[in-house]
C-alpha cells in the first residue's frame, strides 16, 4: 500500500465506530444539560448553536481547498491552510462581537447576554477545527475520529465538574464545549505538526480565494435554509426550539452512518472508482436503515429518557429520524459530486469554469430548499400552529418533504458525474432485516429508563445482525473487520 494512500473501508470503520462510541458519552452530556437546565434554557442553548453557525459560515471555504490541494501533494497546502483559517477566525470574531447587542435584543435574549459573549471563543476554536481536519481528511482521515473520542470523553469529564458539581447550568455546557474543543485541537496540533513544517504558499491562497466565492455559495445556501430554526426559535419560542433539540438530539445519531463513507472523497480526489462508490453505499444503508427503523419504534422511549418534559416530542422524532435517512444517503451522492470534480486538478482554480461544474449545480439545491421553506414555515407559525409541539412538528415536516426530492435531485447530478449502481439487492436484505427488528421492538413494552433503553436498543441490534449475517458478504467482512481491529487495539493497550 502507498504510504499516502487512504484506507476507504478502514477509515469509514473507524469514523463510525467513533461515531457509535460517543453515542454513550453524547446521551450522558445531553442527559447533564436537559436534567440541569429549564426547557427555556434548553431553548436559548440551542439558539445560541443556531446563531454561532452564521458567524462560522466561511469556516469551511479554505479547508475545502486544503483537503483537495493535500491529497493532491501540493507543497505547503496545509501550513497554507491553516494560516489563512486563523487570521479568518479573527475577523468574524471581532465581528460577532460588535453585533453581540443587536443580537440579543433580536432574540429577547438579554438576560443571557454573558453565554452569548463568551461564545465568541468557539468561533476562534471551529475555524481552527476545520484547519486542521482538513489536513487529517486529505491522507490520514480515521485520525480524525480520535481526536473526536477526545473531544468527546473531555467534553463529558469537565462537564460533570462544571455542571453537576458547580451547578453552573447553560454557562457550564457551553464552557465544557469550549474547554474540550481546545484539548481536541491541542491533539490535532500533534497529530499535523509534520505537515505544517512546509512554508506558506500565497499563490494557492489567491487561487482559493479567487474560487471562493463558489464555497461560500454553498455555505450561505446550507445557512439560508436553516434559517427555519431561527425563525421557529422567534416565533414559537425557546421551548419549541428546546423540542426541536431534543428529538434532534437523538436523531442526529443516524446521521453518523454517513460517516461510513468519510474516506471515500480523498479516494475519489486521487482515483475515480465506481466500485468505491458501490462500497460506501452499502456501508451507509447497512446501518441507517436500521438505525432509522429503531428510532421510529422506540421514539417514545428515547425522548422520554431525555426528560419526562420532552414526551411531546415523539412526533418530532419520528420526522427527523426519516429526515436524518436522507441526509446520510444524500450526503454519499455530495462526495461523488465533489470528489470528482477535476477543475482543479492543476493548482489552478477558473472560476468562469467553476460556475459551469455540476458542483455549482448541487450548491444550488439549498436556495431551492430555503425558498420553499422559510416562507412555508413562516406561514404556518403565524397563522396555523397554536401551541409550541404543534409548530415544530409542522417545521420538522415541511423540511423532510422538502429534502425528499433534493435527495433525488442530488442523485440524478452524482450519476451525471460518474456511472455507478446502487446496490438495491443490499438495500432489500437491510430492509428486510429491519422489518423483523422493528416488529419485535414494536410489540415488546417500551421503557422510560436509561439502562432499560439501552438494553433494548442492543437487542434490536444483536436481532438486526443476526439476521442480515447469513445472508450478506459486506456485513461478514464488516464484522471480520471490526472483530480484527479491536483484537489490534487491545493487543496494543497491553
Amino acid at each position: 500500500m502507498a504510504k499516502n494512500e487512504v484506507r476507504l473501508a478502514y477509515s469509514g470503520m473507524i469514523m463510525f465506530l467513533s461515531r457509535l462510541l460517543s453515542v454513550g458519552t453524547g446521551l450522558i452530556f445531553s442527559l447533564m444539560v436537559t436534567r440541569n437546565t429549564t426547557v427555556q434554557e434548553y431553548g436559548v442553548y440551542g439558539n445560541l448553536s443556531d446563531t454561532l453557525s452564521y458567524f462560522t459560515l466561511p469556516a469551511m471555504i479554505i479547508p475545502f481547498w486544503t483537503t483537495r490541494f493535500t491529497a493532491r501533494n501540493h507543497a505547503g497546502a496545509p501550513r497554507t491552510g491553516l494560516t489563512a483559517n486563523i487570521t479568518l477566525s479573527t475577523i468574524f470574531a471581532a465581528i460577532y462581537m460588535l453585533l453581540l447587542p443587536i443580537i440579543t435584543s433580536v432574540f429577547h435574549t438579554e438576560a443571557y447576554l454573558t453565554v452569548y459573549a463568551i461564545i465568541v471563543i468557539q468561533i476562534l476554536e471551529l475555524y481552527t477545527l476545520h484547519a486542521f481536519q482538513s489536513i487529517l481528511h486529505a491522507r490520514q482521515p480515521h485520525k480524525i475520529a480520535y481526536g473526536f473520542l477526545v473531544f468527546e470523553a473531555c467534553k463529558v469529564l469537565i462537564g460533570y465538574i462544571l455542571i453537576i458539581q458547580l451547578r453552573l447550568s447553560l454557562l457550564g455546557a457551553i464552557s465544557s464545549m469550549m474547554i474540550a474543543y481546545a484539548l481536541q485541537l491541542m491533539f490535532y496540533l500533534k497529530l499535523t505538526a509534520p505537515q505544517l513544517q512546509g512554508k506558506i504558499r500565497w499563490s494557492y491562497l489567491k487561487e482559493w480565494l479567487k474560487a471562493s466565492p463558489i464555497n461560500l455559495y454553498n455555505i450561505a445556501g446550507q445557512r439560508l435554509a436553516a434559517l427555519v430554526l431561527i425563525i421557529l426559535f422567534i416565533y414559537a419560542g425557546e421551548v419549541a426550539r428546546a423540542y426541536y433539540g431534543a428529538a434532534l438530539t437523538i436523531a442526529a445519531i443516524i446521521g453518523y452512518s454517513s460517516l461510513l463513507s468519510f474516506a471515500l472523497y480523498p479516494k475519489l480526489l486521487s482515483k475515480t472508482d465506481s466500485q468505491d462508490i458501490i462500497t460506501s453505499l452499502k456501508m451507509v444503508v447497512m446501518f441507517t436503515i436500521p438505525m432509522t427503523a429503531g428510532a421510529i419504534i422506540l421514539s417514545d422511549s428515547y425522548v422520554t429518557i431525555l426528560k419526562s418534559e420532552y414526551h411531546l416530542a415523539r412526533p418530532v422524532l419520528i420526522i427527523l429520524a426519516m429526515n436524518s435517512l436522507c441526509m446520510s444517503v444524500s450526503s454519499v451522492f455530495s462526495t461523488i459530486v465533489s470528489g470528482t470534480e477535476k477543475v482543479d486538478e492543476k493548482a489552478k482554480i477558473p472560476f468562469r469554469k467553476l460556475i459551469k461544474t455540476r458542483l455549482f449545480l448541487a450548491y444550488t439545491l439549498p436556495y431551492i430548499k430555503a425558498v420553499i421553506t422559510i416562507p412555508l414555515t413562516y406561514f404556518i407559525l403565524t397563522t396555523m400552529a397554536q401551541t409550541a409541539i404543534q409548530a415544530v412538528t409542522f417545521v420538522a415536516a415541511v423540511i423532510l418533504v422538502v429534502d425528499i426530492p433534493l435527495l433525488f435531485a442530488t442523485y440524478a447530478i452524482a450519476r451525471k458525474c460518474i456511472a455507478f449502481s446502487m446496490p438495491w439487492k443490499n438495500i432489500a436484505k437491510y430492509v428486510g432485516a429491519s422489518a423483523v427488528m422493528a416488529a419485535l421492538l414494536f410489540v415488546i413494552p417500551h421503557p422510560t429508563r436509561i439502562i432499560y433503553t439501552l438494553a433494548v436498543t442492543l437487542l434490536g441490534g444483536a436481532v438486526y445482525i443476526l439476521i442480515l449475517l447469513p445472508t450478506d458478504r459486506e456485513a461478514r467482512s464488516l464484522a471480520k473487520s471490526i472483530i480484527q481491529e479491536t483484537l489490534r487495539i487491545t493487543r496494543l493497550s497491553r
